[in-house]
This record gives C-alpha cells, sequence and structure tokens, in this order.
C-alpha cells in the first residue's frame, strides 16, 4: 500500500524546487560562509556524525505553523464538515508526533498501542533533524487527506507548499545532506504508513459522501427531521455511518452508549421540561449570551469548524506554556485522536436514538411559530457533539498540561454576521478561561443558548468526552 501511494503522489521526497532570489547577494555571501563552516566541522568530525539534538531540546514553533496550516485547510476545503475534519486532526496529529518521537528516550511512540498500527521505525543508530521530519510528515499527509481538486484547491496547496519549502530550506542549511535526506525521508515513511491505515478506518475520503440520499430514516414522534433553518441546507442527516468508523484508540470503541430520557409530551415529564426549557429561554437571552452561541457556533461554512477551535485551542496552550517539540506534538496527538474518537462515539448515539432538536419538539407541543436563536446543523441531536469532543479536549488538555492553564480565546475576534437580525449587532470579542474545563463546558452550554440542544444532550455530551479523553490519557505516552 505505501508503495502504491508513493508512486501516484510522489516523485521522491527531495524533489521539492528551490528557488532563490538572484539579487540576495548577502544571502548567497552567507550561505559560502555556511558552507565552509560545514566543510570545516565535517574534517574535524566525519561526514554524518553531527551530533543529535534531542525534540525534547527544540522549541514548538514548526508544530504550531503546520497546526495553522492544518486548521487553514480545513477551513477552506471543499467540503469542510466536523466529522472529517476530526479524523484527520487524529491522523495529523499521530504523524507530527511519530514523526519526533524516536528523538526523544522519555517519550513512547504509539506503534502497536493503537488500533491495529505498525509504523516503520527510525535507525537508533543514525542521526535524524527531527523538524525535517515533521515537516515532510505533515506537508505529505496533510495533502492526501485534502487532495487537489476533490477536497482542497491549487491555492491551498501552493500555501502548504510554501511553508514546508521555508522550513526544509531554514532547517536543511547547517545539516549534513545526508542526515537532511534521512530525516525527509523518515518523516515521508510515517505519513504515507498512517495514510495507509486511515483508509480501512471507514471514514476515508468521508467528503465524497457527505450525504446519502439513500438513507432511510426512522419513523416515530421522537426522531429527528431536517430543519428548517439549518447551516446547510440537507434533506438527509451528515455522515450517517460515521458512528461504525474505526476508533483510534480501541478502548473508546467499547464505551456504551449512553441511555436517554424516553419522549414523553407529558408536561409534567423531564423529557417536557427540557424542551420547554429552551424555549422560555429564547426571549430572555442577553447580548453576551447571544455571542457566546455565536463564539462557539463554529459553523463548517466559514471557520475551521467544532474540532478545529479544539485544535486551535491546543495552539494557544502551546504558544503560551512553550513546551519543548516533543510534548508540543504529543499536545496535537492526544487532541486530535480525542476529537476524533469522541465524533465516532457521539455518532453512533445520534444515529442509534436519531433524537430530535428542541426546533420540532416545540413547534409540535409548544408553539408553531417559533424559530431557534441559531441555525441548526443537518444532524440527530442527542448528544451533543459540541459537548463530546469539547470534553475529550479538555481531558487530555487538562492531563498534559494542568487545570489552571488561563487563556485568551481570539479564534473569531472581529468576526461578523449579517445574515438574521439577530446576529447584527454581535461583535464577537475574544474570551477568556481560566481553564480548559471552563472552555469545555461554556461551549457545550453555547448550544443550549442557540436553542439546538437540551440539557440532556450537553450533559451526555461531556461525560462521555471525558470518557473518550481518559482513554486517550491512558496510553503510554512517557516515563
Amino acid at each position: 500500500m505505501i508503495n502504491e501511494i508513493k508512486n501516484i503522489f510522489f516523485a521522491g521526497p527531495l524533489n521539492r524546487t528551490k528557488q532563490h532570489s538572484s539579487g540576495s547577494y548577502r544571502r548567497f555571501c552567507l550561505l559560502l560562509l555556511s558552507l565552509f563552516f560545514l566543510n570545516a566541522c565535517s574534517k574535524n568530525s566525519g561526514t554524518g556524525n553531527q551530533q543529535p539534538v534531542s525534540p525534547a531540546q527544540m522549541a514548538p514553533d514548526a508544530a504550531l505553523k503546520w497546526a495553522d496550516m492544518s486548521l487553514y485547510t480545513f477551513r477552506f476545503s471543499s467540503f469542510n464538515s466536523p466529522t472529517y475534519t476530526s479524523r484527520s486532526m487524529g491522523y495529523l496529529g499521530l504523524a507530527m508526533y511519530e514523526s519526533v518521537v524516536p528523538g526523544d528516550s522519555s517519550h513512547f511512540s504509539m506503534n502497536h498501542q493503537l488500533n491495529g498500527l505498525t509504523l516503520p521505525q527510525a535507525d537508533k543508530t543514525k542521526t535524524y533533524n527531527w523538524i525535517l521530519s515533521l515537516n515532510e510528515a505533515q506537508d505529505t499527509l496533510l495533502k492526501l487527506l485534502y487532495p487537489v481538486p476533490d477536497n482542497s484547491h491549487r491555492y491551498v496547496h501552493e500555501k502548504i507548499d510554501s511553508l514546508a519549502k521555508a522550513i526544509q530550506d531554514e532547517f536543511e542549511t547547517g545539516t549534513d545532506p545526508d542526515v537532511a535526506k534521512r530525516s525527509v525521508q523518515f518523516g515521508q515513511d510515517i505519513a504515507l504508513a498512517i495514510y495507509a491505515w486511515s483508509v480501512n478506518d471507514g471514514g476515508d475520503k468521508g467528503f465524497d459522501r457527505n450525504f446519502d440520499p439513500n438513507y432511510v430514516f426512522p419513523t416515530g414522534p421522537s426522531y429527528w427531521v431536517p430543519p428548517v433553518r439549518g447551516q446547510t441546507v440537507s434533506p438527509y442527516p451528515l455522515h450517517p455511518y460515521w458512528g461504525e468508523n474505526r476508533t483510534f484508540i480501541i478502548a473508546n470503541s467499547n464505551i456504551p452508549i449512553p441511555p436517554i430520557e424516553p419522549f414523553s409530551t407529558d408536561t409534567a415529564s423531564n423529557y417536557y421540561k427540557m424542551y420547554r426549557a429552551i424555549y422560555d429561554k429564547d426571549p430572555l437571552l442577553t447580548k453576551e449570551e447571544r455571542e457566546i452561541a455565536a463564539w462557539w457556533g463554529d459553523d463548517p461554512t466559514e471557520t475551521f469548524s467544532p474540532p478545529g477551535h479544539s485544535y486551535y485551542i491546543a495552539s494557544l496552550a502551546i504558544k503560551k506554556l512553550r513546551p519543548n517539540l516533543v510534548v508540543a506534538a504529543e499536545a496535537y496527538a492526544r487532541t486530535g485522536m480525542a476529537v476524533a474518537d469522541a465524533f465516532i462515539n457521539c455518532w453512533k448515539a445520534k444515529v442509534t436514538y436519531f433524537n430530535e432538536r428542541p426546533s420540532s419538539y416545540v413547534k409540535k407541543y409548544i408553539d408553531a411559530n417559533w424559530i431557534q436563536f441559531w441555525p441548526e446543523p443537518p444532524f440527530p441531536a442527542f448528544p451533543s457533539g459540541h459537548s463530546t469532543q469539547g470534553a475529550a479536549a479538555a481531558a487530555v488538555l487538562t492531563d498534559l498540561f494542568g487545570d489552571h492553564v488561563a487563556f485568551t480565546d481570539d479564534a473569531h475576534e472581529g468576526h461578523r454576521r449579517y445574515d438574521d437580525p439577530r446576529f447584527v449587532d454581535l461583535v464577537y470579542p475574544a474570551r477568556n478561561y481560566q481553564s480548559f474545563w471552563e472552555a469545555a463546558k461554556e461551549c457545550g452550554y453555547s448550544r443550549l443558548l442557540g436553542g439546538i440542544h437540551t440539557k440532556q444532550d450537553n450533559e451526555t455530551g461531556l461525560q462521555e468526552g471525558e470518557q473518550v479523553g481518559n482513554n486517550v490519557n491512558a496510553l503510554h505516552w512517557s516515563n
């Protein structure tokens, strides 16, 4: 499989064209000086015998740049969806980690720890430049997950190429050519092995089949119906079979489907009260509450989607705390895989119950003219995807960085929407949080404020997501 992928997509790992400015005389002189220095060093120490530098001694900047590029790619892909984005994050985060982890003896590979994963191994007797490995792994895998023209655009791949070339140019300078070649090759091998593993998970090229026109809806009084006021106009649910996908962590596939409150129209029942609470809250929404609902909306047609928001929060933590490169890569791997498995488990429950949104219940049993504040996503309600993935991310980031990491989330600062009179006064100020869990809980609560989820949806999602994240934390990451 890996050789087939190489033949189709690549002419070789080191064939990236390098274009240098012909007018940059100063840069040329510096290059000559660096080559002279390298030649002197090689005479003294022997070619290929450079002192290895552990990723534990490296800054996280390359990881941050690739996370930003991934979020840009998610945002501008042709068919952005929270399900496919979560899957991509899982594989990209894993590839980032596996491309650097052999260089740090205190950390462990996920090789054979995950659900059927087998990876190539670095040569422990040889030296690697781990940033070059990471760079090639991200460049390779991101373009495979978002191919042109099927799910990306030429200008997106040009930006990916530009970043890859800039990092390669910077870190090849001063690196023995054999070390550079070996490092790039290892990064590509990791990416291709992970991609080959990904194609059998059930979600491969999910962007080609977001909505199944042959899907047969269950019928009954409590079942979801396509929204009248929705984010995406579709008469079918998004990825109805996503819950059947292979999870990254075996333990996450064994989490039981959570129970749901039984349907009732009795005004004294818990079911009725949950939906009534949404209806009663709507006219009382303050401007700040509407801003909270809008902030966490993460509409895939306008943003990097809900899972991308979790990846962004991981970046905020890394920018603030400045961990070394391997810990930064671990943060993206944990976050990506936790969010990916959270969406699989969440979708399994969604399709099991096919539970209705507040809009249809309220219109049928409380107020036929009611319209919720925030546009609905095109899939069933229980449990909340925002809550499930947000809790999964909070669980792994808290385990890695602690429970008191304050941060300012500026993901959508200054964004505006004018497609509804209830949005025009919202200015999207940045939001401050004292912990990852505070952000995750507000993320879930925002769906209630938006009128698209009940309290049960959010509370169950938070519980399920925490279980998923804890299973990711239980892997053998480090000493």
